[in-house]
């Protein structure tokens, strides 16, 4: 793979470094601005509509439905320098990712018209309803129900680990059409009003203290068949191009994320002196090499969707690499900094890290769980690369 750009993606790249500068808060990106700030819906909102007028939402997706037709290595740019610059996503996240392109591809000419445009400009925001209790890594296992009663979807069930419905306008929702059919059919997808009549959001308290996430109930929740993308329990077909769309061109953020968090690390370590401890240089130095081969596996992945190839199971391996990195170089600074480091934020202490390390190594938990739990991408890992064959 060529690593080196074109004098236009570099020119593109100082534009997303210009408008950055010119558009975060001034103190953006050190610890406490960024944690005081990450539920604020209002300034999220903003920081949406800037991105929604620069030309920096849905870039890649075609002109007629208020794309900019870019590649997808300027889509990659704009990723990897909103993580160097630890700039928050937008609001409207779901959407972007994982709704928008799911519609462009599935979706009718009259969905495309409804909801494209106010996904792009974060006019209404989206959640997704897939995981359920009893079905969140064994997807297909979902028991939440629609029965097709005239020109109506209705729907009775609950979802779990839901982010974001507890300000979303809509939800793209699987629900099981066809409870006699083989568990990864009978599925269909929906496209559910979140003010429906019906729907209860329930939100989940985390161990940092945040609600990010939500339990959603249905009770004869009403959805017009017009809301239904791609056919009657083919819902599967079009779930996996939208969980497709969730890594995306995410490859070059990831990198860069992550190298952010390896440089803090030897910051830290600089700092309390740990440097001198050749424990420490060893660890710092795996680190390193870690990121290395998380770097290059991303980039290699990223090679296949420029070649117009679909990424296969290796998306596996990165997901349990830095998921696993992320929290053994957030439980190493915590290590390093003693009791110290397990302050939270607001805690009486000269340290400008307090709260930092402590903060990143309890969200860092959820990561080997979230989009699939490290023992499910074992499986996937064993069974598909490795060809070995199926536990009993």
């Amino acid at each position: 793979m060529d690593l080196s750009y074109t004098p236009e993606e570099e020119r593109f790249r100082e534009r997303v470094r210009k408008f950055l500068r010119e558009n975060l808060p001034a103190g953006w990106g050190t610890t406490n601005y960024s944690l005081n700030n990450r539920t604020n819906l209002e300034f999220l909102r903003e920081w949406t509509r800037k991105l929604y007028e620069n030309g920096f939402l849905g870039m890649s997706w075609p002109k007629e439905y208020g794309g900019q037709g870019a590649t997808q290595i300027e889509v990659a740019i704009l990723n990897e320098e909103m993580a160097r610059w630890r700039a928050p996503a937008p609001l409207n996240y779901m959407g972007l990712t994982m709704t928008g392109p799911t519609l462009i591809a599935h979706g009718t000419e009259e969905q495309k018209r409804r909801f494209i445009g106010k996904i792009l400009s974060g006019e209404e925001l989206w959640c997704q309803g897939f995981s359920e209790p009893g079905a969140g890594s064994d997807l297909a296992a979902l028991r939440t129900r629609a029965e097709l009663r005239g020109d109506e979807f209705v729907v009775n069930g609950q979802k779990v680990w839901t982010s974001g419905a507890h300000y979303a306008d809509w939800c793209f929702l699987l629900v099981r059409t066809d409870p006699t059919a083989p568990k990864h059919r009978g599925i269909s997808y929906l496209l559910v009003d979140m003010k429906s009549p019906g729907i209860t959001v329930k939100p989940l308290r985390q161990m940092t203290g945040e609600a990010d996430f939500n339990e959603v109930f249905f009770e004869d929740v009403r959805v017009p068949r017009e809301n239904l993308v791609g056919r009657l329990n083919d819902g599967w077909r079009v779930a996996m191009t939208t969980l497709s769309n969730e890594r995306g061109t995410m490859a070059f953020a990831l990198a860069a994320r992550y190298e952010i968090i390896f440089h803090e690390v030897a910051q830290l370590c600089r700092d309390i002196g740990a440097a001198r401890s050749l424990t420490a240089r060893q660890q710092v130095a795996q680190f390193y090499i870690d990121l290395q081969c998380l770097k290059y596996g991303l980039y290699r992945t990223f090679s296949k969707v420029l070649h117009g190839e679909t990424p296969g199971p290796e998306g596996s391996i990165a997901k349990l690499w830095w998921s696993e990195l992320d929290q053994r170089m957030e439980e190493f600074a915590v290590h390093l900094l003693g009791p110290g480091g397990q302050l939270l934020e607001g805690s009486v202490r000269d340290n400008v890290d307090v709260g930092r390390w402590a903060m990143g190594l309890l969200r860092a938990r959820c990561l080997t769980i979230a989009a699939g739990t490290s023992e499910i991408h074992r499986n996937t890992v064993a069974e598909r690369i490795l060809k070995m064959p199926r536990g009993r």
